[in-house]
């Protein structure tokens, strides 16, 4: 695994180094004492795994990983124990370190980077299958019963609570999931969020009137934020 070291004091850097070399299968790319310098490398680079300080100076920790585009795994490595619960809201954090670190919690933390990056590996084995064999249809779980959709006759997607309404152009399906994990599975190329709580089927707006949509009978709202890419996606004259 290849790793980068990001935290602005020094001595820090030398501790967590030191604790990398004691994993033989663990190499030390390179270490940074901002969190620019470390996104300069990072758009040229890849890395496995990021041990990342929170409170840096000008750019903390967590701007950090907003700015990542496609960021690795990242254990964050702090001397503030308060921060841990809001931490692992962020996909990419694998684990919370609290300064003084020693060498038994470390391994730990290793060990479960190999498991993070293990699964990783399998989620993209399997999205690559799925995608090979079903380009045009998606599973839905009901009633423990699989039913197969055709992604060109899904309009909408509502997001209700801890369920989602996937809205077809023959009736609609209450599906206990959430609208990220549909949405890693619908094509970019036809769906779009375009709210927190709907993804739709833009091929199949019928029009688009100040901040909602129509697609069949179903009035979407527009959010601000998503608007420009909607405009954008849209063949316009």
């Amino acid at each position: 695994m290849n790793c980068i070291i990001v935290d602005d004091e020094a001595t820090a850097r030398a501790i967590v180094e030191q604790l990398c070399s004691k994993i033989s299968d663990l190499n030390i790319i390179d270490s940074f004492s901002n969190a620019m310098e470390a996104i300069k490398f990072l758009n040229q680079n890849t890395v496995d795994v990021i041990f990342l300080d929170i409170h840096m100076p000008g750019f903390t920790g967590i701007d950090f990983i907003q700015t990542l585009k496609n960021p690795p795994r990242i254990v964050l490595t702090t001397s503030d124990t308060d921060f841990a619960i809001e931490a692992y809201e962020y996909e990419p954090i694998v684990d919370y370190l609290v300064k003084p670190i020693t060498q038994d919690r470390f391994e730990k933390s290793i060990i479960k980077i190999k498991k993070a990056l293990k699964n990783s590996a399998k989620t993209v084995e399997s999205k690559t299958l799925q995608s090979t064999n079903t380009e045009e249809d998606i599973y839905i779980n009901i009633d423990r019963r699989l039913i197969k959709l055709k992604l060109n006759e899904i309009l909408v997607v509502e997001a209700k609570g801890d369920y989602i309404d996937v809205k077809t152009i023959q009736k609609t399906y209450r599906v206990h999931n959430t609208l990220k994990s549909i949405k890693e599975k619908l094509p970019e190329s036809t769906f779009l969020q375009i709210h927190r709580s709907f993804i739709i089927n833009f091929t199949k707006i019928i029009d688009i009137e100040d901040n909602s949509v129509l697609i069949e009978k179903n009035v979407i709202p527009i959010s601000r934020s998503n608007r420009p890419e909607l405009m954008r996606r849209l063949n316009l004259l």
